[in-house]
């Protein structure tokens, strides 16, 4: 069990990454002026809206800007913090993925109701949104079935380690 948590673990680590780095440089150009952005990062965007017809993004629907509001002040913080505790070992990364995998799926549930029910998102499009609600099940199950026991380290400290009485 201890081998298929770390696994699930790097997983999120790499999610957590992508997170990281795309939510203030790529999806806060929803909700920001453009102007705090260098041109490369809008021409970034721009061809994504193009290339996988994303009008979420470019139409910029009310309901769509309020997610990525969620996702900038409290998803982000909670990715760079369950970074952390992955790569620190820290007791607490399964409230953090339980946090952050809860208000991700319900973002996503949102976002993929209005993709499909409009019958305006392609296969293209809904295939790039699908692995980020798989990403939010496996985290909402890392923090559910989280570790009990010592285990492999994937930074300098185990990952959870059991208290001493």
């Amino acid at each position: 069990m201890g081998a298929l948590c770390n696994l699930v673990d790097i997983v999120l680590f790499v999610f957590f990454l992508i997170i990281a780095v795309a939510a203030p440089l790529l999806d806060a150009q929803t909700c920001l002026p453009q102007h705090l952005f260098p041109p490369f990062l809008l021409e970034l965007k721009s061809w994504y809206t193009q290339n996988y017809g994303d009008y979420l993004v470019s139409e910029k629907p009310h309901f769509f800007v309020g997610i990525v509001w969620l996702e900038l002040v409290f998803q982000w913080p909670l990715a760079l913090a369950s970074l952390y505790a992955i790569a620190a070992g820290k007791s607490w990364l399964s409230t953090t993925c339980l946090l952050y995998g809860a208000s991700t799926l319900t973002a996503m549930a949102a976002i993929l109701a209005e993709l499909k029910q409009s019958n305006r998102a392609s296969d293209k499009l809904l295939n790039l949104y699908y692995p980020f609600l798989g990403f939010a099940v496996l985290a909402v199950l890392r923090g559910l079935f989280g570790q009990s026991e010592k285990s492999v380290t994937i930074g300098r400290r185990p990952l959870l380690r059991k208290k001493r009485a």
